[in-house]
């Protein structure tokens, strides 16, 4: 048993993991989340850290690149992760990150106490926040999110109260008004890693 699932068996948690992969990436000229990134595709590096979170299963929302399932897949395949791993497809993709979220919110096991948010475009999410993400759900913390020099990064950890608000979200703002409607009950997790600001949004920054 890894550190991360043997964290969630402590905690009594059953955690579930959803990857934000519908978007068209239109400033990085498209193609963006299957753009070649170290041996493999820029979706690797979201998927690994998903993979790697004390969650039962990997939900990859899919939407305006017919590429990213199969590479999903593919990733899941070679690092032997096939069965966790599920593709659901946001067929309202087109209206923007609230509709690729509630695919993957509504997409949840009914059994699901909470649900690790990822953003396919992260690639450098560090592993060990996130059983420190489910601690604070242990705890009783409706959220979780960690910290890196006083700016709140991504992942994003919701417990199951949160569910329905986020399957009501719409536009492309994600989940930020549902993290502002917690307030102070949004537990902040000091984190000594950049990856979990770290996005892509144009080729140049995959070269930095």
């Amino acid at each position: 048993m890894t550190t991360e699932a043997a964290s969630a068996a402590r905690s009594g948690l059953v955690l579930e993991a959803i990857v934000l992969a519908g978007g068209a990436g239109a400033r990085f000229g498209g193609g963006k989340l299957i753009a070649p990134w170290r041996s493999g595709a820029l979706i690797d590096g979201a998927l690994a850290a998903a993979l790697a979170s004390p969650a039962r299963g990997v939900i990859v929302v899919t939407g305006a690149d017919p590429g990213v399932g199969p590479a999903a897949s593919a990733f899941a395949a070679r690092t032997g992760e096939a069965a966790r791993l599920r593709i659901v497809h946001a067929d309202t993709h087109a209206l923007g990150m609230a509709a690729t979220l509630r695919a993957g919110v509504r997409a949840l096991l009914a059994a699901a106490d909470g649900a690790f948010v990822f953003l396919g475009d992260m690639p450098l999410i560090p592993p060990a926040v996130l059983p420190r993400l489910a601690d604070a759900l242990a705890a009783g913390a409706p959220a979780a999110a960690p910290v890196f020099a006083g700016r709140r990064g991504h992942p994003v950890l919701f417990a199951r109260p949160c569910f329905d608000a986020l399957a009501r979200l719409e536009g492309d703002e994600g989940a930020r008004t549902v993290l502002q409607s917690l307030g102070s009950a949004l537990a902040l997790i000091d984190c000594a890693d950049p990856g979990v600001l770290f996005d892509v949004d144009t080729p140049g920054d995959l070269a930095s």
